[in-house]
């Protein structure tokens, strides 16, 4: 029996990845709200309900390396056609372990459930929590696969001042000890990437993950 998206990425957070025989894994949807492919070293994993063979066929259709295939526009295209979700961008997929201790620094848990932010964020993840510092925001929740994922916005005048790695350092210690924590960063915002990647953030991949109508409202 082939292991699930949850076992895969448990495996990945430890350093150890799928095969990199330029194979593609479709494995199972872990919800209804989460489908999408993610590529490691030569091997892509795709997450989804539909028929596998389907997207064997869609993926040797196209005139491309096969090493990049589950990324290329026209098998993202194909995919969120057939499932009729939308999709925002392909991310960089990043992950780092949970440190002991409290955060660095003095965090504001936001409790308004109708904030904009912990609103938007609930359509993506399960049990969001919200904390604040002067200039920035962090979000933690159970996201694919019930991970625990982070998402950091600043202010803008808050830039520039190492404030967007702090917050991603300290949202490792919110995490239950031994969990890993994970984070998505647009591959064009160089700026969040070196952000979480100071803060001890590891690259495994790329995601594109294929929202629900309502996720992506």
């Amino acid at each position: 029996m082939g292991r699930t998206l949850a076992e895969i990425l448990h495996g990945a957070a430890g350093g150890r990845f799928p095969e990199t025989d330029g194979r593609t894994t479709v494995v199972a949807a872990p919800s209804s709200r989460d489908t999408g492919v993610i590529a490691f070293t030569a091997h892509s994993v795709v997450f989804t309900d539909e028929d596998p063979e389907w997207v064997h066929e869609t993926l040797a259709a196209l005139d491309c390396d096969a090493l990049a295939a589950t990324m290329h526009p026209r098998f993202l295209s194909a995919f969120l056609e057939r499932t009729g979700r939308t999709t925002d961008t392909i991310d960089l997929l990043t992950v780092a372990a949970s440190l002991p201790g409290e955060p660095g620094l003095e965090l504001r848990e936001v409790t308004d459930p109708v904030h904009p932010r912990v609103a938007s964020a609930r359509r993506r993840r399960d049990g969001v929590r919200m904390w604040e510092v002067d200039g920035g925001v962090l979000v933690l929740g159970r996201g694919v696969a019930g991970r625990w994922e982070v998402a950091v916005e600043l202010d803008e005048n808050a830039r520039h001042r190492g404030l967007g790695r702090a917050l991603a350092r300290a949202a490792r210690h919110l995490v239950p000890p031994g969990e890993s924590l994970w984070s998505q960063q647009a591959a064009g915002n160089a700026r969040s990437i070196r952000a979480f990647q100071a803060a001890g953030f590891r690259p495994v991949g790329s995601e594109a993950l294929l929202l629900g109508r309502r996720e992506a409202a």
